[in-house]
């Protein structure tokens, strides 16, 4: 399970937030009968926060959740043409329907109640059926949402037995129902006001709420750390806004984004129109639970820290355009983000060093077996970076990972850690087996190889025991990594940009 790493001043306590988010959300049950509440963000694993808010642990709203699990139970979200499309959460590698099941069990994991899964926006896409099929085989109750026909536009249409009424009630029990989703645009609002309009129809007072960590509505709008949150959702084209509406009714400055804001009234309209009486909500900054902002205790090490993360992102989208797999604009909202905020990526610690060391490869003329130089840095706990080049038997993140494992170990450089045997062995199965063009061992197959060689080599068991340590520091890579290379970094939990340059012509890499 991930745990909290934290490299540098502390900006975030855990304790105070848990215990000022389980409040408010306790008291917002409170004022019915039911409450669904739509978490968004990530349930789990909220890397984004644990980078923008150092301390925040990445599982503290699983943590909420355990202490209120008599209460609650949840519904998980997952749009059709997500599955169709095969769509990818980026942190993890992994489909978003893949993802649905690791959420799954992650849960059970947590000992909470996943009452079903809904598909949304389904319309008998067969991918969308092969994954109902797969869920509905493992025990797992499914419903299908389809879609409503000038959805939000005709409110009299979507608040009626042809709208919302239409959906199959998903038969829930407890005070609290949590509504997640792999990731955004999952339909999660739309299912919570379907259940909240069936609950009404059955007899029950059933209520709406949001639980989002960003933005931050009590800190300024430009701060950085709600900066960080409009670089994370670039691709969506959201902004952070001034909440025109809590303004205008309390007097107070609230910041909230643009598609709440825009949709606010509407949202309105539909929930006054379920519940025949005027709403609770006077603006889209009531209708979320939200306490970050008070358990934030150094604001300059948070500030810090959401400018790194806007750095990271930009590299991330140069990379992801450079794949195919986001738009320019996306690249062109981060590059006037680090205008406005006057950030320079290239003040990325590990950016300049991670170039010298591709510079010092080409000096020495060590190239890998592709013919081009490229260097790695790694930002180890106590601030000491440390590099790793390619060559014609290791790649840079794999000599990187040596090199930072033997630092923290005190083993000396030149020390030979992997035994000559087994790198063959590998080298070999690579070319002759599989039919590669190289022998040389992304970071996979290096770590796979130093795991071998620990059973035997001592000197190999104590840098395989520093590889922990390694979790949340940074890393830079003077080129997009191979699959092998990227997969490991993940796991082993580092923050890795690269430039968008590829050590390869070729268009397919294995």
């Amino acid at each position: 399970m991930y745990r909290t790493v934290v490299h540098g001043p502390k900006a975030f306590d855990n304790d105070r937030y848990l215990a000022e988010q389980t409040e408010a959300i306790l008291h917002r049950v409170s004022q019915f009968d039911k409450l669904y509440l739509e978490f968004g963000g990530k349930l789990l694993f909220d890397y984004h926060a644990a980078r923008v808010l150092p301390g925040f642990d990445p599982n503290v709203k699983m943590r909420l959740l355990q202490k209120l699990k008599d209460q609650a139970e949840i519904v998980i979200c997952i749009h059709a043409g997500d599955i169709e499309r095969r769509k990818v959460r980026a942190d993890f590698g992994i489909t978003y329907d893949s993802d649905t099941f690791k959420l799954i069990d992650d849960l059970r994991e947590w000992e909470l109640l996943v009452r079903a899964v809904v598909i949304t926006r389904f319309q008998d896409q067969p991918g969308a059926i092969a994954f109902k099929e797969r869920l509905e085989r493992r025990g797992v109750t499914v419903y299908t949402h389809l879609p409503i026909a000038d959805y939000a536009v005709n409110v009299e249409r979507t608040v009626s037995d042809a709208g919302y009424g239409a959906n199959p009630y998903v038969a829930t029990e407890r005070p609290l129902v949590v509504v997640t989703a792999p990731g955004p645009n999952s339909g999660k609002l739309g299912t919570c006001l379907s259940q909240v309009y069936h609950e009404y129809r059955q007899g029950r007072r059933a209520g709406y709420a949001k639980f989002e960590t960003f933005p931050i509505w009590n800190l300024p709008l430009r701060h950085p750390v709600n900066a960080a949150y409009e670089a994370a959702t670039a691709d969506l084209r959201d902004v952070n806004v001034i909440d025109p509406f809590h303004l205008e009714t309390y007097g107070t400055t609230a910041v909230n984004y643009n598609r709440d804001v825009d949709a606010f009234p509407l949202l309105r309209r539909i929930l006054e129109k379920i519940s025949g009486s005027r709403s609770m909500y006077q603006s889209p900054t009531d209708m979320g639970v939200n306490r970050a902002g008070f358990a934030i205790i150094d604001d300059a090490a948070a500030r810090d820290a959401a400018c790194e993360e806007i750095r990271r992102r930009y590299f991330r989208y140069a990379c992801d355009w450079a794949n195919g797999n986001a738009d320019e604009e996306s690249v062109r909202r981060i590059e006037m983000l680090m205008q406005e905020y006057d950030i320079d990526p290239e003040d990325r610690k590990v950016v300049r060093t991670a170039r010298e060391a591709a510079e010092t490869a080409q000096a020495n003329g060590t190239k890998g077996n592709r013919g081009v130089w490229v260097g790695a840095a790694l930002q180890l706990p106590e601030g000491v970076l440390v590099t790793g080049r390619n060559s014609p038997v290791m790649h840079a993140a794999s000599a990187l990972i040596l090199n930072a494992g033997k630092r923290l170990a005190g083993l000396p450089d030149r020390l030979d850690l992997l035994s000559p045997i087994v790198m063959e062995s590998i080298g070999t199965l690579k070319r002759q087996v599989y039919g590669g063009d190289t022998p040389s061992l992304d970071l996979d197959e290096t770590l796979i190889a130093l795991s071998i060689s620990a059973t035997t080599n001592p000197t190999a068991r104590l840098v395989m025991d520093q590889l922990p340590r390694l979790r949340g520091c940074e890393v830079h890579l003077t080129h997009i990594p191979s699959p092998g290379d990227e997969m490991a970094l993940r796991r082993l939990g580092v923050n890795l940009t690269c430039v968008p340059s590829f050590e390869t012509n070729k268009l397919f890499v294995s």
